[in-house]
């Protein structure tokens, strides 16, 4: 391996820096929880943990928390994601995919809206609001 410059280091130490703000909770109103059990895993959870944070970094949203967790018990529709935002029911996705990923932050995370066809998981009907009837 090669020697690493002083400047090499800075860079590194920069790009670690903002991995490690990702998980920071402070300044976080919006959780993505992606399911990383093996069963999760082997359907792809994986690329679709990393399509969440390129999307973020793309569209530079800053106020998502990402993290994992094991088996949320849905290994039929894996891989699995738990959306929690204010003013919207906590909500798990099902077979999330890359492309379904990207769809939840253009249009859950920005939009307030639900993703029906992979919703797998929220709470009854007459408790849903959607985020205008919250404000």
């Amino acid at each position: 391996m090669a020697k690493m410059t002083l400047e090499d280091l800075r860079k590194l130490r920069e790009s670690k820096k903002k991995e490690i703000d990702k998980r920071n909770r402070a300044d976080k109103s919006v959780q993505i929880v992606v399911g990383m059990g093996t069963c999760g895993i082997a359907a792809g959870a994986k690329e679709t943990l990393d399509a969440f944070l390129k999307e973020l970094d793309e569209q530079n949203i800053t106020n998502v928390l990402v993290k994992q967790t094991g088996c949320m018990g849905l290994c039929h529709v894996e891989p699995t994601v738990e959306v929690m935002k204010p003013g919207m029911p906590t909500i798990i996705y099902g077979d999330v995919n890359p492309t379904i990923a990207k769809a939840i932050v253009e249009r859950h995370i920005l939009k307030g809206e639900l993703i029906n066809d992979h919703i797998f998981d929220r709470p009854a009907a007459d408790i849903v609001q959607t985020e205008k009837e919250a404000k």
